[in-house]
């Protein structure tokens, strides 16, 4: 797959269903900003939980993954407070790139097994919208498109598909570039002029 060029100051989301190829394209791109320039860095915010020994275990598979495939990449866990990651980590010279919001909007609206008390989901997604707003450096945003398959029966799966559906509109008003990701394509939906 062949990637465009990330500008040095733009914001990409990249959506798509379960394996699409949107991590996969997300990661491709960060390569590609580490090879250009010896001086670029790249930082992935990753998102999930290990809640049971599964999810340990994908975790790790994904972390030896991309240390294959991103050598150059580093990896910091935030499952709550994105957008203090995001602006901590940007700054010019260093790509941001975030997987996913989709884990972070479930950390955000689902109990959790520490005593510490996440914040306000909508508190959370206005730091996170504040954050790439203010960006000095590039940042990739992957996260989940869930809206495209039934209504759900239960009250709080619909609840969550409204806020990612919402999330995802509000992350994509601030990018300059926005792609869908289908069978490992893309497809771009915003594109910078």
């Amino acid at each position: 797959m062949a990637t465009e060029v990330v500008n040095p100051n733009s914001r990409e989301l990249v959506l798509g269903g379960q394996r699409s190829g949107k991590s996969r394209r997300a990661e491709l791109r960060a390569a590609e900003w580490l090879t250009r320039d010896p001086a670029h860095r790249a930082v992935l915010i990753a998102t999930a939980t290990a809640h049971d020994e599964e999810m340990r275990e994908r975790i790790a598979r994904h972390r030896a993954d991309r240390a294959q495939r991103v050598p150059g990449l580093v990896t910091v866990e935030e499952p709550v407070q994105l957008g203090a990651a995001v602006a901590r980590h940007s700054e010019p010279g260093t790509l941001v790139l975030v997987d996913c919001l989709t884990l972070w909007l479930t950390n955000l609206r689902m109990p959790s097994d520490s005593s510490d008390a996440p914040p306000c989901a909508r508190t959370a997604e206005m730091a996170l919208l504040h954050a790439l707003h203010d960006a000095r450096g590039p940042v990739l945003l992957v996260s989940n498109e869930i809206g495209l398959g039934v209504i759900p029966m239960g009250r709080e799966t619909r609840a969550f598909v409204d806020a990612l559906g919402r999330l995802n509109q509000e992350v994509a008003a601030v990018c300059e570039r926005v792609t869908l990701m289908a069978a490992g394509l893309p497809l771009h939906l915003k594109e910078a002029r």
